[in-house]
């Protein structure tokens, strides 16, 4: 009986060792996964090509494209004035933010400069685009780690700033409300004090952001020390906005380089962290959040008297040349490169949208995590698809 079971036990060894030699043989080069072209944490439909070596990202390649609509192409057979409609839908979080740029760069060709009144409203919008636009960001970015509750807040509080920015332009997602010159319309009597009680709504939804999640220590050990962008990387890439910020360049649009806005009339702070990482990138929105607050008190309190219109012909035909134009977006640098040769229509039109370069960085960034991580990088990225697909 011993015997049999020693016999037993070597042939259980032979067979071990012979598994072991077949492992090796049949070892493979990991795996392929594709995240898209319509996963959820993609905030759209873009597709990434993430290869693994057991749960480690060894390579990730963005493959954008899938909703490719052409709006540099379209704004060439569009007149100025129309082109507006276009822009909203970009970045459809932040439609109006999309107009500025680009109204800008048609008044400086044309050399025309919008009314005091026009400029203070213009930056009040610009900022309440913010708002509504990050507002969305700091509660879905809790979804991708798997708490429900925050986005739910977001939600609810991001209509009262939707319901101000209808108000006075008529539409929630697509104002079409920026004009050669100035504005469509003026503010609605009583819109000011609506607007200033949001803002105190608002703020309070920061607050409860700051105590579910800052200190949240689940949120803070899945953020913190996860997709660190050293500042000269992101500078190499070309990120912009609180991506950039977040890794501790001092640079913002709205302060380094103004124009047709009244930034330099307020009293305002640009934050940065100096950590690179998905909790810095989170952290950096949340303050600009209540900084945007601040400078919208500031300016619902300074609004000058005045048209919001200039003297510009009724048919814009824009003077031959050629302007570059970049704005502060909720999402970073949005610029517009517009060519004229003095028709009702721009010659060229290129855009310079903030998510495209944003996620220039992913197959940097996602190389060597594992995969929990990724979805937490790219949330933290915040993109718009309409902003890379453009």
């Amino acid at each position: 009986m011993t015997a049999v079971t020693e016999r037993q036990q070597l042939a259980y060894i032979a067979n071990q060792a012979a598994d072991m030699r077949v492992n090796v043989e049949l070892e493979t080069e990991g795996m392929t996964l594709n995240i898209g072209p319509q996963h959820p944490a993609t905030h759209g439909t873009l597709r990434i090509i993430v290869k693994l070596d057991g749960e480690q990202v060894v390579a990730a390649d963005p493959v954008p494209g899938y909703m490719h609509r052409g709006y540099e192409k379209l704004a060439e057979v569009r007149t100025y004035p129309q082109v507006t409609t276009l822009v909203n839908r970009i970045d459809w979080l932040g439609s109006f933010a999309n107009e500025v740029p680009f109204i800008l760069a048609a008044e400086r060709l044309m050399e025309v400069e919008a009314p005091p009144r026009a400029q203070w409203i213009r930056t009040i919008l610009f900022e309440l685009s913010r708002i509504g636009n990050i507002a969305l960001f700091l509660g879905d970015m809790a979804v991708q780690l798997g708490a429900v509750t925050p986005v739910f807040y977001a939600f609810r509080d991001r209509e009262y700033v939707l319901n101000q920015i209808e108000a006075i332009t008529g539409g929630r997602f697509h104002p079409n409300f920026d004009r050669i010159g100035g504005l469509k319309d003026d503010i609605p009597k009583g819109w000011v004090a609506e607007t200033k009680g949001v803002l105190t709504k608002m703020r309070a939804f920061c607050d409860e952001l700051d105590e579910l999640l800052v200190g949240n220590e689940i949120f803070t050990a899945r953020t913190r020390g996860v997709g660190v962008i050293p500042p000269e990387v992101g500078l190499s890439y070309g990120l912009s906005g609180a991506n950039l910020r977040a890794s501790g360049i001092d640079w913002d649009h709205r302060r380094d380089s103004p124009c047709g806005l009244v930034y330099d009339k307020l009293d305002w702070k640009v934050w940065t962290h100096p950590d690179g990482d998905s909790f810095a990138r989170y952290w950096v929105r949340l303050q600009e959040t209540r900084e945007a607050i601040l400078m919208l008190e500031q300016l619902l309190d300074g609004i000058p008297s005045g048209p919001i219109m200039a003297k510009v012909p009724r048919i814009i035909k824009v003077p031959a040349g050629e302007a570059y134009v970049a704005t502060e977006n909720p999402l970073g640098e949005m610029g517009y490169y517009v060519v004229s040769k003095g028709d009702l229509v721009p010659f060229r039109v290129k855009i310079r949208s903030a998510s495209f370069n944003n996620i220039s960085i992913v197959p940097w960034v996602l190389r060597g995590v594992y995969v929990p991580d990724v979805i937490t990088i790219l949330a933290s990225l915040y993109f718009i698809l309409g902003d890379i697909d453009r």
